[in-house]
Formats: C-alpha cells, structure tokens, sequence
C-alpha cells in the first residue's frame, strides 16, 4: 500500500502539508492543496510503478530466459514455473 506521505511527497515536493492517522493538513498558501482526484490518480501510478520494479527485480535475467528459450526451444515447465511466481507474487493493480 502506497501511503499518503508517499504520494504528497510526489505530487507537492515543497509544499507545506502534514499528514496524521492518514489525514492530510494543508499549511501551505502559495502551493495549492491537490485534489481528492489527483491524489488517487497518484497513489494507483505508485502503485504501478513498484510493482514494476518488484516484477523486474523478481524476474529471471533475460540472459536466463534467452538461454533457456535456446535450449528448450520454447520456455521449459521449470522456466514457466519461476515466470508465473513472480506473476502470482506480484499481480498488475
């Protein structure tokens, strides 16, 4: 789960906000407070983006995958075995 430290941070890195028990005060007058829209449009897009990398970095190298597609002449039960792990570890949001 994204938190709404993470997405402000993001959304309004200079701005003054502070965030407790997942409420977000707004202390800033010159940066202008983000809407509830834009804030869930945030959260998913963080979302996204690290379940990416935790895919990437899960994934077998693409040396490994190349190689066995070689060998095997299609992905082999073992290479398709540790390929839906990582899918099943981390599923798309």
């Amino acid at each position: 789960m994204i938190e709404l430290t993470d997405v402000m941070v993001s959304l309004c890195p200079t701005a003054r906000w502070s965030v407790n028990n997942d409420q977000l005060t707004w202390h800033d007058d010159v940066v202008p407070c983000p809407s509830l829209s834009e804030i869930a449009a945030e959260r998913e897009r963080l979302a996204a983006a690290y379940y990416r990398r935790q895919r990437a970095a899960t994934y077998p190298s693409i040396g490994d995958q190349l190689d066995d597609l070689f060998r095997a002449g299609a992905y082999s039960p073992e290479m398709a075995a540790q390929l839906q792990a990582v899918k099943d570890r981390y599923p798309k949001p």
